[in-house]
């Protein structure tokens, strides 16, 4: 697809990357048809109906990512993209109240992590708020894949107004797509992504084999709470875990610092470890399927709604 173009000459630049780019020229055209990516075309008109822009950018502000419109964007231009999990963002003159204050997180983690000059990876990146935070901070070009499209077309809708040829982009694939050994990134991140997948120790390793001799991995993810501090703790949920089915493990700290050690990871640290708070994740007008709060029981938010631990989150810097 010819949006992608630039791209793929951009990653053809790495030995290791040119038949993996060369797959995925091939299939591009597939990407947006296939039935079970959704509604293309309803997101497609969507993008159409966008007013047109004279100059694009972007400028971060109290963690608001805003971009620039002369126009009146309105919030029906803006609602069939919904849900808008990742922000705040603001178009024009409409604030976007998305379900994760997702500047929080950023804020915890980037004043320990150097991105100037860096190319970096967003492993299940959704709508790329951190793509465009990544670019706040120097960072040469950002590539983000997310398989969900309706994030995909969010993250085009900013672009419309950010500007197509910044060094920011998403690929619609899913990490089992990327390839294996292929040293090219300076940093990875992976945030929200680890408790999805069934072998989390192949999930450190596959990004592990994506970094240069001593690029940096960011983890975040969920883990037990501090209480849990053994080696050995790990909850593995029997059915749903917050509601969420597709939660397989979820660790101590202890035991995922030993994980990222048998990846062979070095120096492994934490950034930071924060229970997931009700005004950092909850239902708003642009996001009003159920949250966090829904998530946890309602006479003890220390349990989920299973019964399980409520949510804590660590965030991670590793070295290869």
């Amino acid at each position: 697809m010819s949006e992608y173009e630039e791209w793929f000459v951009k990653l053809a630049e790495f030995p290791e990357l040119e038949s993996w780019v060369a797959n995925l020229r091939s299939t591009a055209p597939e990407w947006f048809s296939a039935k079970e990516r959704g509604d293309v075309q309803k997101w497609e008109k969507a993008l159409e109906l966008l007013p047109p822009v004279v100059e694009t950018g972007f400028e971060v502000e109290n963690g608001r990512l805003k971009f620039q419109s002369s126009a009146e964007v309105s919030q029906e231009l803006l609602m069939p993209f919904h849900p808008w999990r990742k922000g705040p963002l603001q178009i024009g003159e409409t604030f976007i109240d998305t379900e994760w204050r997702s500047d929080w997180k950023w804020e915890r983690l980037i004043s320990q992590v150097d991105l100037t000059d860096k190319t970096v990876l967003d492993i299940g990146c959704g709508n790329g708020y951190y793509l465009w935070r990544m670019l706040e901070q120097g960072a040469k070009w950002a590539l983000g894949i997310d398989p969900y499209i309706p994030y995909v077309m969010q993250f085009k809708c900013m672009q419309h107004f950010g500007g197509a040829t910044s060094p920011a982009q998403i690929f619609p694939i899913g990490v089992e797509h990327l390839p294996r050994v292929a040293p090219c990134f300076d940093t990875v991140f992976s945030m929200g992504v680890l408790y999805h997948q069934k072998s989390p120790l192949e999930h450190l390793m596959h990004g592990r084999d994506l970094l240069v001799k001593g690029g940096e991995l960011i983890l975040e993810t969920i883990v037990l709470p501090p209480s849990f501090d053994k080696v050995t703790d790990c909850l593995v949920p029997e059915g749903r875990y917050a509601k969420m089915k597709n939660v397989n493990f979820l660790p101590s700290v202890p035991m995922l610092e030993s994980w990222l050690r048998k990846a062979r990871f070095r120096e492994v640290s934490v950034l930071d470890l924060s229970k997931t708070s009700l005004e950092e994740q909850r239902s708003t007008d642009w996001m009003t399927f159920e949250s966090l709060p829904q998530f946890l029981d309602e006479t003890d938010r220390d349990l989920t709604t299973e019964g399980y631990p409520a949510p804590w989150r660590v965030v991670i810097k590793a070295t290869k």
